[in-house]
């Protein structure tokens, strides 16, 4: 009886650690506090836009203006494409025509 108390207990726990970790990611939350304006230093701009935009087939002028649009709003959005929300800057800065200017 105690041993499989004891397997219950440890199962609990396990499972709340792993719902916990797992829960924002389950959702689809993104943790604005490493995204957000200003969360970024310029010097880590080249890499957060390697990641960026490393998937795309227009690598060198993703590259390019990422880079421009992290050096002015210190931030570039989570994920490979999307997610402008949560950089406002990144989001709201548009070319003379009118389109978005940042990746």
């Amino acid at each position: 009886m105690g041993k499989l108390l004891a397997v219950l207990l440890l199962s609990v726990i396990a499972f709340s650690i792993i719902s916990s970790g797992l829960g924002n990611t389950l959702r689809g939350e993104l943790n604005e506090g490493r995204y957000g304006p200003g969360s970024l230093r310029s010097y880590q701009c080249p890499a957060q836009c390697t990641r960026r935009c490393s998937r795309t087939q227009y690598h060198k002028p993703c590259m390019f203006f990422c880079q421009k649009c992290c050096r002015k709003c210190l931030c570039v959005p989570p994920g490979f494409y999307g997610n402008k929300q949560v950089c406002a800057c990144y989001n709201n800065w548009k070319t003379k025509r009118g389109g978005p200017k940042c990746p």
